[in-house]
């Protein structure tokens, strides 16, 4: 039974419940709030890097293999990072909408807490099979706190994202 049922039956059952303003709002309140979306965030990988993470740049990387992204990151990927700076997000539920587009090897999603402690006590997801024009979908419900993502497949620089309350 979904919650905004519960809700309802437990109206229906007590009178003294619905009548007035407040028992109102509260109802509809809750109702919005256990309907509620996800929210996508659309990312794409190209060769070495996330397109929307880097403010849409293409960097125009050429890759036929993990390390050949690993050479690039290791020369640019922090400059890369810090010029483009964090993604921020309010807490709630997110669907990552992931694309590979044109690396040719398959690739994944990996979205975690930043840091040891973080990493721990922060809600992740990930995963894998991303091949040439895949799309796929990572749900989380993300709490405060700082992360990063990235693609280990891919080499791509961690890219930070700050979730505030």
């Amino acid at each position: 039974m979904r919650s905004r049922d519960v809700v309802r039956r437990l109206f229906s059952q007590n009178p003294q419940v619905k009548t007035g303003i407040l028992g109102l709002v509260c109802f509809e309140a809750f109702a919005a709030s256990a309907s509620a979306e996800p929210t996508v965030v659309v990312l794409t990988q190209v060769p070495c890097q996330f397109l929307e993470s880097e403010n849409g740049v293409d960097r125009g990387f050429m890759t036929q293999k993990k390390s050949d992204c690993e050479a690039v990151n290791r020369k640019s990927g922090g400059a890369r990072v810090h010029q483009s700076g964090a993604m921020a997000l309010k807490v709630g539920d997110y669907i990552f909408r992931v694309t590979n587009r044109n690396v040719p090897y398959q690739l994944g999603f990996w979205l975690c807490g930043d840091g040891l402690l973080n990493r721990g006590g922060l809600p992740g997801v990930s995963g894998g099979g991303l091949t040439i024009g895949k799309t796929q979908d990572y749900k989380v419900a993300l709490k405060p706190g700082e992360y990063v993502y990235s693609c280990p497949l891919n080499s791509t620089p961690d890219y930070k994202l700050v979730v505030e309350g």
